[in-house]
């Protein structure tokens, strides 16, 4: 919380601040206050609105499904998922005639840093070329 607002929220805190202004700058500050909460208020409202009526629509969609004799599992089916990249290998080693890749992302896997380690190697000596 920045000061400002530590001092807007704390009654006594504002009184101090507020104590060297003039009443007509107080009245000031109060009506642009007042101004800023009605727009807050009036957005807060339209949220609402916008909110409602998204799901108003939802509302009415699924009753149409249900009508029609449609469950969400029977579209979910049809729709086809994206399907995961699959991130190729970068690195490749083989040990105990078993080939491990790596694609050198997250953190190095145990296979490879013990081969790193008993050979005195990098990853870079791992390529895939």
């Amino acid at each position: 919380m920045t000061d400002f607002v530590r001092i807007l929220t704390r009654k006594n805190s504002l009184r101090k601040q507020c104590q060297e202004l003039s009443t007509e700058d107080i009245s000031k500050i109060i009506a642009d206050l007042t101004n800023i909460l009605d727009e807050h208020k009036e957005q807060e409202r339209a949220r609402s609105e916008a909110e409602q009526v998204k799901i108003e629509k939802i509302e009415a969609i699924r009753q149409a499904m249900a009508d029609s004799g449609i469950a969400f599992e029977d579209l979910k089916e049809l729709v086809p998922s994206a399907p995961k990249k699959k991130v190729q290998a970068k690195y490749r080693v083989i040990v105990d005639d078993i080939t491990h890749e790596w694609s050198g992302r997250g953190r190095t896997p145990v296979v490879f840093q013990q081969y790193f380690d008993a050979n005195s190697c990098s990853k870079e000596s791992c390529l895939i070329k």
